[in-house]
C-alpha cells in the first residue's frame, strides 16, 4: 500500500494557508487546513509565528512531502519581499524535518485541479471541495493549500528540491 502525506503550502504576508492531504493507491483523503494569520507588524515575529505555526503543523500530521506556491513578480516590490520573506519561513520549517519540497505556479496548480490554468479562485474552491469531498468549500487561503497538495499529489513530473541536503 502506497501511502503519502502531503502538506500544501500557500504563504501570504498577512494570512499563510495550509493544507494537509492523504494520498492512498491513488485516492486523495482530506486531513486538515487552515490559516495562519500573522498580524504583527514585527517582521521578525511574523516570521516566527509562522515558522512555529508550520513545526506544529508538521509535527501532528507527519507529511512525507510539501509542496509550496512559486512566487510571482509582484507590480510592488516591497510586496514581493514580503511574500518572500513569509515563504522562506515556511522554507525553513520544512527544512528543519528535512521534508522534501516542490513548487508550483499559480497557473499550475489551477491547470492540474480545475484543468484550466486561469480559473477562478471561487472554481479551484469548488473542485477542491468536490475532489476532497468535503462538505463545505474551504477559506480560500486553506483552499488554495489543499489545491498545491493536490496539484502535487497528480503531478507525474515533479521537479522537486531540497533545501536541506
Amino acid at each position: 500500500m502506497t501511502q503519502r502525506i502531503i502538506l500544501g503550502i500557500d504563504p501570504g504576508s498577512r494570512t499563510t494557508g495550509y493544507g494537509v492531504i492523504l494520498v492512498e493507491n491513488k485516492k486523495n483523503y482530506y486531513l486538515s487546513s487552515g490559516c495562519i494569520r500573522l498580524s504583527s507588524d514585527d517582521w521578525l515575529e511574523k516570521c516566527h509565528i509562522l515558522y512555529e505555526s508550520l513545526q506544529q503543523v508538521i509535527q501532528k500530521h507527519q507529511p512525507t512531502e510539501a509542496a509550496i506556491e512559486r512566487i510571482f513578480m509582484h507590480v510592488n516590490p516591497a510586496s514581493a519581499l514580503k511574500l518572500g520573506q513569509a515563504r522562506g519561513a515556511a522554507i525553513t520549517a520544512l527544512a528543519h524535518h528535512k521534508i522534501v519540497l516542490a513548487e508550483y505556479t499559480a497557473r499550475q496548480v489551477k491547470q492540474a485541479v480545475v484543468g484550466y490554468g486561469a480559473a477562478q479562485k471561487q472554481q479551484v474552491g469548488q473542485m477542491v471541495q468536490v475532489l476532497l469531498q468535503l462538505s463545505g468549500m474551504p477559506q480560500v487561503d486553506a483552499g488554495d493549500a489543499l489545491a498545491i497538495a493536490l496539484c502535487h499529489a497528480h503531478s507525474t513530473v515533479l521537479t522537486p528540491f531540497s533545501p536541506v541536503e
